[in-house]
């Protein structure tokens, strides 16, 4: 039994140590994302499955949008990590804009969060109304903090 949890302890501190290498720290949002990305494209499918509307090419389209949420992520990350190389360079302080990543990710967090709730309530899924209002302040102050 030892060398079972040894074994399982050493796959699960490996795939830690593998996620915080290519996402830092901070890898515990992305793979909430990609967790959230997976729910969300299996409560719209269990929705169209539901309604009789079933489609191979909407599902697939629901799969690509979602490749190209990890793009704008990408370059959100991408971008300011530029910026602030561009603004040693000429001796401007640019870490500020480390900021835009963070933003997008939140954003793209609460968006996934909100399809998949508005996918279990057309699936007649009790969800509580906190949690539905909670999401929207969010949003709100989200959308206030690019403003």
């Amino acid at each position: 039994m030892k060398n079972v949890a040894d074994a399982y302890n050493a796959l699960v501190g490996g795939v830690i140590a593998f996620f915080t290498m290519i996402f830092g720290e901070h890898w515990i949002l992305f793979a909430a994302f990609l967790f959230l990305n997976v729910i969300d494209w299996l409560s719209g499918w269990s929705k169209a499955r539901r309604v009789h509307k079933e489609s191979s090419s909407v599902g697939l389209k629901g799969i690509v949008k979602k490749v190209w949420y990890w793009v704008i992520i990408a370059i959100a990350f991408i971008l300011p990590a530029a910026l602030m190389e561009a603004g040693s360079v000429i001796g401007v302080d640019l870490s500020i804009t480390r900021f835009l990543g963070w933003l997008t990710l939140a954003m793209l967090l609460v968006n996934e969060v909100r399809s998949i709730i508005e996918n279990l309530v057309c699936l007649d899924i009790p969800v509580p109304e906190v949690l539905i209002k909670g999401l929207a302040i969010t949003d709100k102050i989200l959308q206030d903090s690019q403003k």
